[in-house]
């Protein structure tokens, strides 16, 4: 009787899996397609000015490889480069103005922020320094871009014109991160999945929608629109900065916009799981707002959503359960059907689509890990410099 009972709970418990993902399926903002891309656009009579800002701290080692990329842009209006070395040791900003000098373009400028006040995150208060140089050029638009992103030719150029036509104060996208390494292949199309599903890029862009987020790598900005939104001033304690920043941009009134990349590449290497692990664990404990019982729900919801269902199936012939079986079964096919959209876009085959659950598993301990480092206050660092609020930190990019 009790064998009986135990099977039952666990055929029920595949159903609520089961039950969670046509939920997510069907009424999660089809999170899972990947076909969000640029808005339609069509190219204004007077290009608008343009100020791009750079954060950069310890960057030399990606600089070669995206830096001269912004400096080519074929952009018909007036554009300028603020690249802000934020206290680099590796001579970031010397190599920067090399580059400029070697690769021409767009016109850079160099600056140095000093060392950020008390309740400033480092990025932000590099960003806030090249907002400042940017404005006194006066530009109507603010590209903010990571030093480790590399531009096509005409990324500005879109971006602009998908701002202009669509009336976003936002035009955002998420930059297709690298997939090289066994690890990078592993988790990175999973990290872009997740974080889709948290944040439907469909409902970002809806007139009415609650949802805001942006991604760091590639944000164009209105410069009225950031005033108005006290950005970056009203986001800098922010621990993940670019949804930070677009829920500040929504709330003072603006539209905004968010989906996945085209011609915008991310050069930064994660060789390692150790280098991917860091990645994720620096903030996903700042998602969960740092509240204990809110990592525990995650952690119960990550459980029955992503490893009930093989679990299920594995065990349940073991057990004798057909029901849970065959329940667990079809939860896992769902789940092995939304990831595939996201594996074509990284150009991964559809055969590791079944491999999720093993790759939510090692967000869940990533996550664990990042309460942990959180309260033993060691969960704030960008780039080496950390700071007395373990909360008090930026997304790296």
């Amino acid at each position: 009787m009790g064998q009986t009972a135990r099977v039952s709970a666990f055929a029920w418990t595949a159903a609520v899996s089961l039950a969670a993902w046509l939920w997510l399926l069907l009424c999660q903002g089809f999170f899972w397609r990947t076909d969000v891309r640029l808005p339609p656009r069509r190219e204004p009579r007077e290009w608008p000015s343009v100020g791009v800002v750079v954060p950069a701290r310890d960057e030399a080692a990606v600089l070669p490889a995206s830096l001269p990329s912004l400096l080519a842009q074929d952009y018909p209006g007036r554009a300028e480069v603020f690249l802000v070395d934020d206290g680099s040791s590796d001579g970031t900003g010397e190599l920067a103005r090399a580059l400029a000098r070697r690769h021409g373009g767009l016109p850079l400028t160099v600056g140095s922020p000093g060392e950020p006040p008390a309740g400033w995150t480092g990025k932000l208060w590099a960003v806030r320094h090249g907002i400042g140089l940017a404005r006194a050029r006066d530009p109507e638009y603010l590209l903010l871009t990571d030093a480790d992103i590399a531009h096509a030719p005409d990324s500005l150029r879109r971006l602009v014109a998908a701002a202009r036509t669509g009336g976003f104060d936002v035009v955002s996208q998420m930059a297709r991160l690298r997939v090289e390494t066994p690890w990078e292949r592993l988790i990175v199309p999973a990290f872009v999945y997740f974080f889709a599903q948290l944040y439907p890029f469909r409902r970002i862009g809806r007139p009415g929608s609650r949802t805001a987020a942006a991604a760091g790598g590639c944000v164009l900005l209105r410069a009225d629109a950031a005033e108005r939104a006290r950005v970056p001033e009203a986001v800098r304690h922010a621990v993940i900065d670019d949804v930070a920043l677009a829920r500040a941009v929504k709330a003072s009134g603006g539209r905004i916009w968010l989906g996945l990349a085209e011609g915008v590449d991310s050069v930064r290497p994660y060789p390692g799981l150790r280098d991917l692990w860091r990645m994720v664990s620096r903030s996903a404990y700042a998602q969960l707002r740092h509240h204990p019982v809110v990592l525990a729900g995650t952690v119960l919801g990550l459980a029955v959503v992503y490893l009930v269902p093989p679990a299920a199936l594995l065990a349940g012939p073991v057990l004798g359960d057909a029901a849970a079986a065959g329940l667990g079964g079809a939860a896992w096919l769902v789940m092995t059907g939304t990831y595939v959209p996201m594996l074509r876009y990284y150009g991964r085959p559809p055969w590791q689509a079944p491999l999720l659950p093993f790759t939510a598993f090692l967000y869940l301990l990533m996550t664990v890990d990042s309460a942990v480092l959180h309260h033993r206050g060691r969960g704030a660092a960008w780039k080496g410099r950390t700071y007395a609020r373990p909360d008090a930190v930026a997304d790296e990019g």
